[in-house]
């Protein structure tokens, strides 16, 4: 069983994950939202999607951010993790999903298996945290629902496919 665990103001982030959930099988995921579970529900699961969006000047959403230092608490040894990150590449170039490269970084500083990086390919930023080491790829998809929304249920479903092996895999 998978876990997604998502923050979500607008409701742009929860949809996202939604659709993530049909893509992988509702029978295979469950949906949780960090605001009303929190981060206990972590323990429960050895596979963890999380989706995150960047506010503003690079911030964290203000759910994430309530939970923010618990995340240092968790072991992620022997989970297998993905990330989702929003953003709005165009009015916030400088600062293009930082959030879910922020999440990224605390999580493999705990012991995370990473799987599910993204191409850059067909963005147009100018920094983001959330970008590999190479900087071919974010740690995660990173999804523009501001500037790129038609391109979204089509990178969604194709990330999907890009995932569900590798989960497959680790379960």
């Amino acid at each position: 069983m998978i876990a997604i665990i998502y923050g979500s103001t607008t409701g742009n982030t929860q949809d996202i994950a939604e659709k993530v959930a049909q893509h992988l099988g509702s029978e295979n995921v469950e949906l949780f939202d960090v605001k009303d579970v929190g981060l206990e529900i972590i323990d429960a699961f050895d596979q963890l999607i999380f989706a995150i969006p960047t506010w503003d000047y690079g911030e964290v959403q203000e759910d994430w951010e309530e939970v923010w230092e618990e995340v240092d608490n968790y072991d992620f040894n022997g989970k297998t993790t993905a990330f989702i990150g929003l953003g709005d590449q165009l009015g916030y170039a400088e600062w293009f999903v930082d959030a879910m490269g922020m999440l990224h970084d605390k999580v493999v500083a705990r012991g995370a298996h990473v799987i599910g990086h993204w191409p850059v390919t067909g963005y147009e930023f100018d920094e983001s945290q959330a970008l590999t080491q190479d900087k071919q790829h974010f740690v995660g998809l990173a999804i523009d629902e501001d500037t790129q929304r038609e391109l979204t249920d089509e990178r969604v479903a194709a990330w999907c496919e890009l995932i569900q092996p590798q989960l497959a895999e680790a379960a």
